[in-house]
């Protein structure tokens, strides 16, 4: 595995505060020792789309890998006056020895179901909490709007230009990963480029163009420059009026008499629709039908499904700010929840999280999760979780129902069960060789295909079911019942 740009900095303090005051009662009171198990999970779909796109464990991975709290590290917590030197002595020893299971990366994903599962000494797995979310959370985030964005490009291809308008500098780095394994064909982002593999493009500023005398000026010089890579931005001044005319001027004059063709126009601004239509019939009139157009500016899945609705003549989309910051819906809202704990008798407790609000409460215990696929059509049927120790037997049927709406049910047969948690930490060890960023963003395109159409629709998309056990939704129906936290009436005390 290539070193990450997380290895090439410390951020084992990226941590929130109260996860160091909680890991440092635990020691004193303790309880450093106590094996518990956490989930990490999310309740929504951004967008109120159908799935999510899993991402950003390469970069967990390697932050796990090179947790180390340094001598200044330990002295800026003992100048807080509220650690003990008991605590401080063990973080300066502090060697990570968690068990870590993970979905893929590039798996389409649902709420609830645990796509994270952590065990270890609850000291440890608390002071990870922000690294898993934070890691997690964004590039999942950004995969799923990349998602999105280039299932509404039908095919065509979608390049991320949003670097200068993230939410900082690892936003756009990261951000381009992440859109990249989503589905975008590459990135404006050069860090990204050399630092993941992901194709770099970009051609001219509108900058480029003003700075000369004239329009014709500008498209000469640069053709003169990059003959084998040609697209000019024509529409600083008149797309149908000077910049196609002017382009084309560049393509006879400058370009034919070296033998070379051009390569694209761009345009930023306007009706792209009609813009677009109107390049291509003068592009096609001059004997250029196989320079492409290139549209850029403000756009997003809706966008983009408009454009090609009303028939614009675009062949490849640059997608910026409402990609790199999921501008539409920018949480994507995982959390990361204590499901269990192993007690005395080296058996798993189940630990269960109330609200009033249904969505809020936790599935309890130490959990498998898995994706049962038809033998007939080889889509997707639901997903299944279940407590750690149950086994699935794909020659017998399995009634599958709604958790929240028991009376929903289905009988499955002739299907195939998938494992979704792989094994990536054993004992602190990593023990998962990542594969390369090419084989996720194939991976992700391959599973998303295997979904239904119903649940990739942008609008009202058919409700794909994470259902639970029978087994594990015994367990939790008793927990509920068990906490005395439940009126009569159905509603919290």
């Amino acid at each position: 595995m290539p070193l990450d740009l997380n290895e090439k900095r410390n951020l084992t303090m990226l941590v929130d505060f109260y996860e160091l005051t909680m890991s440092n009662a635990y020691l004193v009171g303790g309880m450093g020792d106590r094996v518990a198990v956490f989930d990490m999970f999310f309740r929504k779909i951004p967008d109120r789309g159908g799935f999510a796109i899993f991402a950003g464990l390469e970069q967990l991975i390697s932050y796990l890998r090179a947790m180390k709290f340094t001598d200044e590290d330990i002295e800026f917590l003992r100048s807080k006056k509220i650690f003990s030197e008991q605590f401080l002595s063990y973080l300066r020893g502090f060697k990570f020895a968690c068990d870590v299971w993970a979905f893929a990366e590039g798996t389409p994903v649902f709420p609830g179901e645990p796509m994270v599962v952590v065990r270890g000494p609850v000291i440890q797995a608390q002071l990870i909490e922000t690294m898993v979310l934070l890691s997690i959370n964004h590039q999942s985030l950004i995969a799923t709007k990349a998602g999105r964005i280039a299932r509404a490009a039908q095919g065509l291809p979608v390049m991320e230009f949003g670097s200068r308008r993230a939410q900082g500098y690892d936003a756009a780095i990261y951000g381009a990963r992440a859109a990249y394994i989503g589905g975008c064909a590459s990135t404006s982002c050069t860090l990204a480029g050399r630092e993941f593999g992901i194709p770099a493009v970009g051609t001219m500023a509108h900058s480029w163009v003003q700075l000369f005398d004239s329009e014709y000026q500008a498209f000469e010089t640069y053709a003169k420059l990059y003959p084998d890579d040609c697209t000019l931005l024509v529409d600083t001044y008149n797309v149908l009026a000077s910049g196609i005319p002017n382009a084309i001027k560049i393509f006879d004059q400058v370009l034919a008499p070296m033998g070379r063709r051009a390569k694209a126009v761009r345009i930023d601004s306007g009706d792209l629709a009609y813009l677009s239509k109107g390049a291509r019939g003068m592009l096609d009139a001059a004997g250029y039908p196989d320079v492409k157009i290139v549209v850029t500016g403000a756009l997003d899945e809706y966008t983009i499904r408009d454009l090609l609705q009303q028939g614009a003549k675009v062949d490849a989309f640059g997608v910026g700010e409402r990609l790199i910051t999921s501008k539409s819906e920018p949480v994507f809202g995982g959390v990361y929840k204590l499901v269990a704990s192993l007690n005395e008798r080296g058996e798993y407790t189940p630990k269960i999280k109330l609200s009033e609000s249904v969505e809020k409460i936790t599935t309890p215990g130490f959990k498998k999760a898995y994706r049962f696929y038809s033998k007939e059509s080889g889509k997707a049927i639901a997903d299944y979780i279940t407590h750690h120790d149950e086994v699935i037997d794909e020659s017998r049927p399995i009634t599958l129902f709604d958790p929240n709406a028991i009376w929903k049910r289905k009988r499955i047969s002739n299907f195939t069960a998938k494992e979704l948690l792989q094994p990536i930490f054993a004992g602190g060890c990593c023990i998962y060789a990542p594969p390369t960023l090419e084989q996720v963003r194939s991976y992700c395109q391959e599973q998303t295909r295997l979904l239904w159409d119903e649940v990739k629709r942008f609008e009202r998309p058919h409700r794909y079911y994470v259902d639970l056990s029978q087994k594990l939704w015994d367990t939790k129906q008793r927990m509920l019942l068990e906490s005395g936290q439940w009126s009569e009436k159905g509603g919290g005390k």
